[in-house]
């Protein structure tokens, strides 16, 4: 498939803000940060998500009708996509409410000081952050025609990817205050190696199981008639056409694996040890939590744009 540079911004920058509304959440829950903090990583994960959202206007053709996806919920994963999006908006700054108090008066965030209609917000939270991207990647997972995306691991990656992003913002952006509580940091970076680490293991996986799944050998196995002969009457075409563009792109064998080497060190390693360099020497934790940040975003957008690449419609078989 051809990639669109705006549903890999879409996809790598969302991912991170529900990511981060997530982590913020469940550390407003637990009550281990100041207010003050997770009042700033809360506009921060809101603003990725929106700045995600308004990229992806970019791939439609007409982004002026973009309200009317969210009336095929009942039968459209990018229809769910929107409304859950949207939905999660509200306990997000629900979420903000119950934060402020807190954030004026310097005190922590416990729990108790969140009040029930605060942890309502806070899960509601997480539960909309994680059911967005499990929408977002439904879109692909449910395609039968692309095999590289009709895999099970292509759910648990996006979620995944998410919480590494989320958790590499918050570690870094908790460091760099200086005004998060030294086991929360701890907690933070330990989150970021664990993430990163899954991440790796995760992603080799799907490549080693693409790469020995090829497509269809046939138009018969195309069409799902594998036992018969499909012959075509007249040639499709005669010279390249919008799907030859899109769904029969092709990236060269050398080119792949080189950007599976640059996506893996900038999501994986280099996140995983600078995380551990951070719980060893707590002193270095603002620059390694921050480098660990600026890495594994742009890796995880690489990781995107070779989700895209990689993955071959069988219509390419009909052309």
């Amino acid at each position: 498939m051809h990639p669109a540079f705006s549903v890999i911004f879409f996809s790598t920058l969302s991912g991170a803000g529900y990511g981060l509304l997530a982590i913020v959440a469940a550390l407003a829950l637990h009550g281990a940060s100041p207010g003050r903090l997770l009042l700033v990583l809360l506009p921060l994960a809101l603003a990725l998500v929106s700045i995600g959202l308004l990229s992806s206007l970019a791939h439609l053709g007409k982004p002026q009708r973009a309200w009317r996806a969210v009336s095929q919920w009942r039968t459209s994963w990018l229809s769910r996509e929107g409304v859950v999006a949207l939905l999660t908006y509200l306990p997000a700054l629900g979420l903000g409410a119950a934060l402020l108090p807190a954030a004026l008066d310097g005190t922590g965030t416990a729990p108790a000081a969140l009040g029930l209609a605060g942890v309502v917000a806070a899960l509601l939270a997480i539960t909309g952050a994680m059911l967005t991207v499990t929408c977002t990647a439904m879109i692909y997972a449910s395609l039968p025609p692309i095999p590289a995306w009709r895999h099970r691991l292509v759910v648990p990656g996006y979620l995944l990817f998410a919480l590494l992003t989320g958790a590499a913002l918050a570690a870094a952006g908790a460091a760099w205050a200086g005004a998060f509580p030294a086991v929360g940091l701890r907690i933070l970076a330990a989150l970021v190696a664990l993430a990163a680490a899954a991440a790796i293991v995760l992603k080799l996986r799907y490549w080693r199981a693409i790469d020995a799944t090829p497509l269809a050998q046939s138009r018969g196995d195309a069409l799902g008639l594998s036992t018969r002969t499909a012959s075509v009457f007249e040639r499709p075409h005669t010279e390249a056409n919008y799907l030859t563009r899109e769904m029969g792109y092709v990236l060269a064998r050398r080119h792949g694996a080189r950007l599976r080497q640059v996506a893996l060190w900038l999501f994986g390693v280099l996140p995983l040890a600078l995380a551990l360099a951070a719980l060893v020497v707590p002193a270095a934790a603002p620059f390694a939590l921050v480098f660990a940040a600026t890495c594994a975003l742009p890796g995880v957008a690489v990781e995107r744009w070779l989700f895209f690449a990689q993955a071959r419609h069988l219509v390419t078989l009909y052309y």
